[in-house]
C-alpha cells in the first residue's frame, strides 16, 4: 500500500534497505529512521539495526530495543534503555533495534520555558515559536520538571503480540520533582504510519538514572532547543511496506498518550 506521494515530497523521504546501509551516514539536519510505527503497531518486534549501525546515523533520538524491550532514548551519543520500573541502562552497540529515529542534533532556534507549565503549554510554545508543521522537528527540552508520568513495556516474546495490546501492561510510574531531558520528534500530520503524527517524547532524568517513554509533565522551568530535519531516510526491514497515509491513528493514539 503506497504512502501518501505528498508526505513523500514533504520529508524529502528516501527508503533504504538493510544492504543499503553500508556508506550510508547521518546528515546534519536529516533524520534515519528504521522501520515504521505501523510495522512496530503490527508486532514487528525483531530488531534488524545494530546500535553500532545506528549510532553512526544520530546522536540523538528514540526508539525500542529488540523485543520491545523497553524505551529507548538517545542524547548526545549515548544510548540508554528504560527498563519496566524505568530505570535507564547503557544500550550495547551489539543490541538490536526493531524501531527507532536519530538525527545528529544541531539545534537552529532556542527559547527559553518560564513555568510553571504543562506539557500541553509547552508544545503550544515550541509551535508558536518554530511554525512549520509540515516538516520533521528533532526536539530538546531540558530543565526542572515538577512532574513526569512516563512508562515502559516488558519484553516480548514470540508469538509477538499487537502493540496497542502490549501497552495494556505497561509500566506507569511517576518522577519528579526531577532534573532531566525530555528528548524525541515532532512528526506531520500527515506521517501516521510512517511515525507518531504530533510530538513523540521520551526521559532521561540529569543524573541518567531513570526514564522512560513520556506520557506528561510539568515544567517549572527549561530551555526549548529544536533543529530542523530537512530529509527523513528510512530502512525497510525485509517484508515491511510504506503505510497508508493516516494509518491505524487510533492505536497510535492510545499507545502514545494513554497511562
Amino acid at each position: 500500500m503506497a504512502i501518501d506521494e505528498r508526505l513523500v515530497g514533504a520529508l524529502h523521504l528516501q527508503s533504504l534497505s538493510a544492504g543499503d546501509l553500508e556508506g550510508e551516514r547521518g546528515h546534519a539536519h536529516g533524520t534515519f529512521q528504521t522501520s515504521t510505527i505501523a510495522a512496530l503497531l503490527d508486532g514487528a518486534y525483531d530488531g534488524d539495526v545494530t546500535f553500532a549501525e545506528l549510532a553512526e546515523r544520530g546522536d540523538f533520538g528514540l526508539g525500542t530495543l529488540d523485543g520491545c524491550d523497553g524505551e529507548m532514548i538517545a542524547l548526545d551519543g549515548s544510548f540508554l534503555r528504560a527498563d519496566v520500573e524505568g530505570r535507564l541502562h547503557p544500550v550495547p552497540p551489539e543490541a538490536r533495534t526493531p524501531f527507532a529515529v536519530v538525527t545528529r542534533f544541531r539545534p537552529l532556534h532556542s527559547l527559553e520555558l518560564a513555568g510553571p507549565l504543562s506539557d500541553e503549554e509547552v508544545r503550544a510554545a515550541i509551535d508558536a515559536a518554530v511554525g512549520h508543521g509540515e516538516r520533521v522537528h528533532a526536539i530538546r527540552i531540558e530543565g526542572s520538571f515538577a512532574a513526569v508520568r512516563a512508562r515502559s513495556v516488558p519484553r516480548q516474546n514470540r508469538p509477538y503480540r499487537s502493540l496497542a495490546e502490549v501497552i495494556s501492561e505497561q509500566h506507569v510510574f511517576e518522577l519528579g520533582p526531577v532534573e532531566g531531558t525530555a528528548a524525541g520528534f515532532r512528526f506531520p500530520d500527515a506521517a501516521g504510519g510512517l511515525n507518531v503524527p504530533g510530538y513523540h517524547l521520551h526521559f532521561a532524568s540529569a543524573d541518567r538514572s531513570r526514564g522512560g517513554h513520556l506520557l506528561g509533565f510539568r515544567l517549572e522551568q527549561g530551555t526549548a532547543q529544536v533543529d530542523d530535519s530537512v530529509e527523513v531516510h528510512l530502512e525497510l526491514p525485509a517484508g515491511v511496506e510504506l503505510p497508508a497515509r493516516g494509518a491505524a491513528a487510533e492505536d497510535l493514539r492510545r499507545v502514545e498518550r494513554e497511562g
